[in-house]
């Protein structure tokens, strides 16, 4: 009405093992939508890796950042929060690790824990591995919140959910947990607009159609330049500069050559097979696999330049994905600004939570404060 003025509630958020900033970006990314009923700001963030971490600052600067370890943050320092989100470190028991149920990494969920009974947000969000349902730390955490535990004041909803069914060009399955104080009443379950039409999945053609498909075989290194973050780092480079391939001999160039769009190791004629190929001809099918442009990519992992581990072929360049390319099937923006050397940068691309993902997330929690 004429003479009303709309106050939008500014939604406070903590981003835990912010790696690069996807979720940060996604929640930032719905303060553009002109009905949103909340906006968001992060007024902290933390993460460990110096790359990782200089990436995140070169895009939402260094004033909310603890560059660090989680257990290194110390509590009087945790800021208030409305949510808290995040992915704690989820290698010890992914299906392609060692599923070492004493690793390190696996522990990083009880600060998290620490974070969340500390601020006592509204809501919190925690991003990992579909395996993370069969683990101990989800048993755990469980635990956490019944009666007695540190966490006894929120309920949780565990979701697995697909990225490419929230329009992100990829087929990647992710454990979603949100975390609501037990006063507020339960959230949606997430659902994505493409959610049971494939039909409409975001394919890799739209994905990558802001990026010329050659790459010259000579063009293997990123532009120069330095991003002081503790010292110099690599950096900063916008998404579109990450064009880059790599250098390969001859054997690997015939085999990219013999495997058509879609196709696979089995598609390699006798001679350009390992002999550990032509021994097993059943097991995984995706490596020296090629990506189909009308179809979503198999999911982006930190090795997604390496054709021999996994679908990451081009579907028609014979060359694997660039990490611009694998930034694009991430949703990052081409303008993002990334730091480290090639290898840092893969790792942080595969590691991310895919913007668009977050963004649904984030939108989902907005609406609750209508």
């Amino acid at each position: 009405m004429a003479g009303y003025i709309v106050v939008v509630p500014v939604l406070r958020l903590v981003d835990l093992f912010a790696g690069c900033g996807g979720l940060s970006r996604g929640f930032l990314d719905t303060n553009r939508r002109p009905d949103a009923p909340a906006t968001f700001e992060v007024v902290a963030a933390v993460e460990m890796d110096r790359a990782a971490a200089a990436t995140y600052a070169a895009n939402y600067g260094r004033d909310h950042l603890f560059h660090g370890k989680i257990e290194d943050w110390r509590t009087e320092d945790i800021p208030p929060a409305d949510i808290v989100v995040g992915g704690p470190p989820c290698q010890g028991f992914s299906n392609l690790g060692k599923r070492d149920p004493d690793d390190y990494r696996n522990r990083l969920w009880r600060q998290y824990a620490r974070t969340v009974e500390k601020i006592q947000p509204d809501y919190f969000v925690i991003e990992n591995v579909a395996a993370f349902y069969r683990s101990p730390q989800w048993t755990l955490l469980q635990i956490a919140t019944s009666d007695g535990g540190p966490l006894h004041n929120y309920e949780l909803q565990a979701h697995t959910l697909n990225a490419a069914e929230f329009g992100v060009p990829q087929v990647r399955k992710r454990a979603v947990v949100l975390g609501r104080r037990s006063d507020l009443p339960p959230l949606p379950t997430p659902a994505g607009r493409f959610a049971g039409r494939p039909d409409l999945f975001r394919t890799v053609r739209g994905a990558l159609a802001g990026l010329i498909p050659r790459v010259a075989p000579d063009h293997t290194e990123l532009p120069s330049g330095t991003f002081d973050f503790d010292g110099d780092l690599p950096g900063a480079f916008k998404t579109a500069e990450l064009h880059v391939t790599r250098s390969f001999q001859q054997l690997s160039l015939d085999r990219f050559a013999a495997i058509p769009e879609g196709g696979n190791r089995t598609n390699l004629p006798w001679e350009l097979q390992t002999p550990g190929w032509r021994k097993h001809r059943t097991g995984t099918m995706d490596v020296m696999g090629r990506l189909r442009w009308d179809k979503p990519s198999v999911t982006i992992r930190t090795e997604f330049v390496k054709p021999e581990k996994g679908r990451y072929l081009h579907p028609t360049e014979n060359r694997p994905l660039t990490q611009a390319e694998g930034a694009l099937l991430q949703t990052f923006p081409l303008d993002y600004q990334w730091c480290g050397a090639k290898v840092a940068i893969t790792r942080q691309i595969g590691n991310a939570v895919p913007v668009a993902l977050a963004t649904e997330l984030a939108t989902l929690l907005a609406d609750a404060y209508r």
